[in-house]
């Protein structure tokens, strides 16, 4: 199976800014960002998406769903929306689970 441009990062194959990282996940500014922050918080085990991770990835997405809030807090983001898009019809465009952070401007409701 061919690498993610993800898994190229986490591999440092390509270069990224990387915001944080630990033995679990990386994350990264997104290079096309929909907010004045954008950062992508990725697992560094190959999740395709949400709907096809297993009862076993608890610990992993709970542990991302954690990290994006220690970013926030060390960033002093004051609101925040994190998403996670599952599928081509919702926006997905890199089969490798993410959770985006995003912050720094009004988000609209519902979003979309």
């Amino acid at each position: 199976m061919e690498k993610t441009i993800f898994e190229k990062i986490i591999d440092r194959e390509i270069p990224a800014d990387i915001v944080f990282e630990d033995d679990q996940c990386i994350a990264i500014n997104d290079i096309s960002p929909q907010a004045p922050t954008h950062i992508l918080i990725i697992p560094k085990k190959r999740i395709p998406r949400i709907s096809e991770s297993e009862n076993s990835d608890a610990g992993i997405i709970g542990h991302l769903m954690l990290v994006a809030r220690d970013i926030a807090k060390n960033k002093n983001l004051n609101g925040f929306r994190l998403v996670i898009n599952n599928g081509r019809q919702a926006g997905e465009t890199v089969p490798h689970l993410h959770i985006h952070l995003l912050s720094g401007r009004p988000m609209a409701w519902p979003p979309g």
